[in-house]
């Protein structure tokens, strides 16, 4: 009979966690409040609540795995309180993000959706019409310069863009670092969007800061969806204040409809950019480990509640 019951909250691989989770551990894909009331372990996909209704149905559990970094559908504080850590992924997704970001910046400055139409439609002698951009040259301005926003730094040298970073929260290293968002905004060819969203950075980008922009600049948002002002983006699109942008995040999720989906100079990918192939198994594998460190009397690597493994070590 197995030691451990460990359970998974949305669609999780079991071919890939079991192995890492090891023997004397069983996985359970859909549970019921059977096994949801012997739980040690949760494997928790983004999109799933963790609140005290679900802690009251999971009277053993000692152990919150969230595939992925942000938290917000999750109540660490109520499993901080029941000594329940939340172990989080944040390595798994960061360079999937990242290329995400470089494939809305390219997509949008080589203006691919039009001349796909001009090829597509007969219309090869309208293509001087479509002004084509470049990535080499131009300056690449990242709020939050935590994991994510450094790699993208590290893919924009290759790039040969030259890079600026504002963070609200740490400030990023001297030779990148802006101390102001709008300054960094007037400087930013390319703004890409990476940090936490709190209640002082909810609608960071709004009407104000993209009065600032330089003209012409693309607007990236992979981040989180209230980031972003997005009546204020589509008026800044329409005035030709903004070129392009691109939005893997939204407010709320699923996305609901906003006219800024419907301008031609936008593109949208459901949420998907940190959840490829590989960044998926590597995130699964993250979220078992952590699991299995816990069931196992060890500290998960990383965890949402940066005052646990200090309680832990002082209990």
């Amino acid at each position: 009979m197995s030691q451990h019951v460990v359970v998974a909250l949305g669609p999780v691989d079991a071919d890939t966690v079991t192995p890492v989770l090891g023997d004397g551990v069983t996985f359970v894909s859909d549970p019921t409040p059977e096994d949801l009331a012997v739980a040690e372990g949760a494997i928790v996909r983004a999109d799933r609540h963790v609140d005290e209704d679900f802690l009251r149905q999971t009277p053993r559990l000692r152990v919150i795995a969230r595939t992925g970094v942000g938290v917000d559908l999750v109540d660490v504080a109520a499993a901080s309180a029941r000594g329940i850590p939340v172990a989080i992924t944040p390595h798994s997704g960061s360079r999937a993000v990242a290329e995400g970001v470089f494939a809305m910046a390219l997509h949008l400055t080589k203006r691919l959706t039009p001349l796909t139409e001009l090829v597509r439609e007969g219309r090869w002698a309208e293509r001087g019409t479509v002004p084509v951009g470049d990535l080499d040259g131009a300056t690449l301005g990242i709020v939050g310069y935590g994991r994510i926003g450094r790699r993208v730094g590290e893919l924009a040298a290759a790039f040969g863009m030259r890079t600026l970073a504002h963070d609200p929260f740490s400030p990023p290293p001297s030779e990148v670092a802006c101390a102001e968002l709008g300054t960094l905004a007037e400087a930013a060819d390319v703004l890409t969007l990476h940090t936490p969203l709190t209640e002082g950075t909810r609608h960071l980008v709004n009407e104000r800061l993209l009065a600032r922009i330089k003209p012409g600049a693309i607007l990236i948002n992979c981040g989180r969806g209230g980031l972003l002002d997005p009546d204020a983006a589509l008026a800044a699109l329409e005035s030709g204040r903004l070129a392009g942008v691109g939005l893997d995040v939204f407010d709320p999720e699923p996305a609901l409809y906003h006219p800024l989906f419907d301008h031609p100079n936008v593109v949208l990918t459901p949420h998907l950019m940190g959840m490829t192939r590989r960044a998926m198994t590597l995130t699964f594998v993250d979220a078992a480990r952590g699991v299995a460190d816990v069931l196992a009397g060890r500290p998960p690597a990383a965890v949402a509640d940066p005052e646990w493994n200090h309680r832990k070590a002082t209990a």
